[in-house]
């Protein structure tokens, strides 16, 4: 199949005619549970939960559907409705189920699924449970909006709608004042991506009369290098804003502030995957610009390091994980960024991730319930039996996280440092240090959460959480396990249409030396995280003049850079501007009026009503018409 032409999708029928109830059914259960407000407060959680899991048993039949229809009817186009129509130009509205669409349909409402049930205790004592279950479904709406859709245009639809959701869920407790600001920051720096995306789809329409997927990808040869590449960093930069990539990193940490449930479906398997989808939807245009695919890897890179360097300095379980899916996301930008192999490990990557890093954001607030809602490591310890469940749990994400042997990350991140070795050597022994250092990191968290000495605070008494909590923990962490195993091999050949290149089938082990030095990189990690971490830790964060340290606590001073470089800077254009504006442009316009207002004044005093002052003014004017005669007559 050539490298810059897709496979055209067949028209919809049977079952794959409904599959527009996988939005429809979710959006509209949020809307219902927010019309009726309290009438549902006894019942709306039940409903709520309801939803995703009808999305994904569509999505389970349309894939099963797939699975049994040959290859070129595995790409299906849905009509919906025709949004806006002009002449010759139209956009509609319609979906498109292929190869690549229907594995995040399934991802995100199967795990997002099993987020709802957790959420049903998580948030059992809260009083706005209800519009807390609205918002999750709207994101979930918004979410397959995204990657449902056929064309650019309904992709930012739901690219702003995840936006909009990501905003209510993270400052759900807007009373909370930490809640409030980091859900405007959310939001405020994903407009700034968001920019990218709006600027490239107006771009595309011009360069190619439409922005369906299709018609781009087999349209993109035509235009120049430069032209692709700045498709290719507009996209780039959407896809750094959602997917909390360098240098649009910032709001991900503060996003820890919503509930833990709002964590893990942000954090594993919506919102900061749509970047990475983004960009492998879009291969055609990469794929002719290597300046752009260069960009997303040095991107990638940034971000597994960056993560990685936050992760090693927080003591916020949270905030740790949230630094790891930077690094992860990283790795799938990485491997977005490295041709079509790499777009195919890097959706293999996404899918994996998605299971493990919920299973432990789950994990994470379940440690909370049972420590008072602290989220400080040096407050815990010793947890692994006092939470045997959580703690079996969690320990299978942290080992398919760090790439253990026949976990789920194993399979798919060696691919990826594979494949960036393939690219080049700084690449490749840049990915396996990231690991490396994954590796330490999350045995720090491990060690400080569940091992080592107790170090709660007076009146904790650590519980274990109740069924419907550690259901949703077990089935993820068993994907965990097996997840890498069961798509091993198979994904490739399965995404190769989607990303319109042969790919030859990657098999656990044939990758040589390559797992050998990733495996020992890993155990170095492993060993120093327990060494450092193992005992003698101290119950509050000890002082640290370290630069690594602080940088890593203060998040790499990205806040303070933006706020020095960015925020006040503009702060201080705005005011000049409204001088400007104040002085210059309004000044002028009151000038104006003043004179006109003066020079009526004046006027006006001519209009007094006495008829001796209008018999001067006429005698007035006989004379000044009679002295412009004669001159004229003279001249």
């Amino acid at each position: 199949m050539n490298l810059l032409q897709t496979m055209n999708p067949v028209a919809a029928t049977g079952l794959f005619s409904y599959a527009w109830l996988m939005i429809a059914i979710p959006l509209a259960v949020a809307g219902l549970l927010l019309v009726l407000g309290k009438l549902a407060d006894a019942w709306g959680h039940l409903l709520g939960v309801l939803a995703p899991i009808a999305s994904f048993v569509i999505a389970l039949l349309l894939f099963i559907s797939m699975m049994g229809s040959d290859e070129a009817s595995r790409s299906v186009r849905v009509p919906v409705y025709t949004w806006v129509s002009a002449g010759a130009f139209s956009i509609d509205i319609s979906m498109l189920v292929d190869q690549l669409s229907i594995l995040f349909a399934l991802l995100v409402t199967f795990v997002g699924s099993l987020i709802f049930i957790y959420s049903i205790g998580y948030m059992k004592e809260d009083p706005k449970r209800r519009r807390f279950f609205a918002f999750l479904n709207f994101f979930v709406a918004s979410m397959m909006t995204l990657v449902l859709a056929d064309n650019y245009i309904m992709l930012f639809i739901g690219w702003e709608g995840v936006g909009l959701a990501s905003y209510l869920l993270i400052g759900f407790w807007q009373e909370r004042n930490s809640a409030a600001l980091a859900a405007k920051k959310a939001f405020v720096t994903n407009k700034v991506g968001d920019l990218g995306l709006f600027a490239a789809s107006f771009a595309m329409f011009s360069l190619f009369g439409s922005v369906r997927f299709d018609v781009v990808s087999n349209s993109v040869a035509n235009v120049s290098p430069a032209w692709a590449t700045a498709l290719g960093c507009l996209l780039l930069l959407a896809a750094c804003g959602k997917s909390a990539q360098v240098p649009l990193q910032v709001w991900l940490l503060d996003a820890m502030e919503g509930p833990t449930p709002v964590s893990a479906l942000i954090h594993a398997a919506t919102m900061v995957t749509a970047g990475v989808y983004l960009v492998v939807r879009s291969h055609a245009i990469y794929a002719l610009s290597n300046s752009a695919s260069l960009a997303v890897a040095i991107v990638g890179l940034a971000s597994v390091f960056a993560g990685a360097w936050i992760g090693c300095a927080k003591d916020d379980i949270k905030k740790v994980l949230a630094g790891s899916t930077m690094s992860q996301i990283g790795y799938m930008m990485l491997a977005a960024g490295l041709g079509p192999a790499g777009a195919a490990f890097a959706i293999f990557h996404l899918l994996t991730h998605g299971a493990f890093k919920a299973n432990m954001f789950l994990g994470a607030g379940a440690v909370m319930h049972g420590m008072n809602e602290d989220t400080n490591m040096h407050h815990f310890g010793a947890l692994a039996k006092a939470m045997p469940w959580v703690f079996g749990t969690f320990a299978c994400g942290y080992l398919a996280i760090i790439g253990f042997p026949f976990f789920a990350g194993f399979y798919s991140k060696d691919h990826i440092i594979v494949a960036a070795f393939d690219k080049g050597p700084i690449f490749g022994w840049l990915a396996l240090i990231g690991a490396g250092i994954t590796a330490f990191y999350m045995t720090r968290l491990m060690m400080m959460t569940f091992m080592g000495n107790k170090r709660w605070l007076p009146g904790v008494h650590p519980h274990k959480p109740g069924a419907l909590m550690v259901v949703p923990l077990v089935i993820l962490a068993i994907i965990s396990v097996v997840g890498g195993l069961a798509l091993n091999g198979w994904i490739q050949g399965w995404l190769e249409p989607a990303v319109a290149n042969e790919i030859e089938p990657v098999h656990v082990f044939d990758t040589g030396w390559i797992s050998l030095v990733t495996l020992l990189a890993v155990a170095l990690g492993v060993v120093i995280g327990v060494v450092l971490y193992r005992s003698n830790i101290a119950q509050e964060t000890p002082v640290s003049h370290n630069f690594f340290v602080l940088a890593g606590r203060n998040e790499l001073y990205a806040n303070q850079f933006n706020e020095a470089v960015l925020m006040r800077p503009g702060q201080a254009l705005c005011n000049g501007l409204e001088l400007t504006d104040n002085h210059l442009v309004d000044g002028t316009v009151r000038s104006s009026a003043a004179v006109v207002t003066g020079a009526s004044g004046a006027l006006r005093l001519l209009q007094n009503g006495y008829v001796r002052t209008y018999g001067v003014t006429m005698a007035l004017g006989l004379v000044v018409i009679g002295v412009v005669m004669i001159l004229g007559q003279l001249a």
